[in-house]
């Protein structure tokens, strides 16, 4: 889906930075606060400048490899705890939520601009161009939130998950979770060098789903 640089998808990865990462992030910082937790806020998160949200090195990563991040909001899940137990779920869920619900407005839009033209027969003229940025915007937030579904931390599917486990399978999320950052670059690191990319094998077929399905 995502092909070599060109300017079409520069302008989509730059949408992406200023609107796909700072809303995601936004989300969590939003959530925390309605739960009671300060942190965010202290944090300087509670806003929807870019520039609060995003990291250099996950930015660049972008458009070198396709994929990147922002920097993780810092809560605090004791605070959030004393005031649910679900508290940190919504949290977390609240960032993979927000890019599925980026991924559905640009497909409305899609949807709309190509109805529009249609009924009043209107030219193409730049709508081409629209049309490939919204198609990228809604892989890409896609993409986004699914990846961060996986239950492996620090990913936000792993408080997700541990929410919703029993407890006997919880204790195993506690013990690999100081491993997880190792583990997920293992397996990019893995699929690179075996040609078998583990990460693409578990999104991938959910990713392709909702892509034609939003898509068509």
């Amino acid at each position: 889906m995502l092909n070599n640089l060109n300017p079409t998808t520069i302008i989509t990865y730059i949408i992406v930075l200023l609107v796909a990462f700072p809303l995601h992030e936004f989300a969590h910082a939003w959530t925390a606060t309605q739960f009671g937790d300060d942190t965010p806020r202290m944090n300087g998160r509670l806003t929807l400048n870019p520039l609060a949200h995003l990291d250099v090195l996950g930015s660049l990563l972008l458009f070198v490899a396709n994929f990147g991040w922002a920097k993780p909001v810092p809560v605090n899940p004791y605070a959030l705890e004393r005031r649910s137990p679900a508290a940190l779920m919504w949290v977390s869920l609240a960032g993979p939520l927000t890019n599925f619900l980026l991924a559905i407005l640009a497909a409305a839009i899609r949807l709309g601009l190509s109805l529009v033209t249609e009924k009043f027969a209107l030219s193409a003229g730049v709508l081409p161009f629209i049309n490939q940025v919204l198609v990228i915007f809604i892989y890409i937030n896609l993409l986004l939130a699914l990846f961060n579904m996986i239950p492996l931390a620090p990913l936000d599917g792993e408080k997700i998950a541990s929410y919703f486990l029993p407890p006997s399978i919880g204790r195993y999320f506690d013990i690999i979770r100081p491993y997880g950052p190792m583990i997920l670059m293992l397996l990019f690191v893995a699929g690179s060098f075996l040609g078998f990319n583990v990460i693409g094998q578990i999104i991938g077929p959910p990713l392709e789903f909702l892509f034609r399905l939003l898509v068509g």
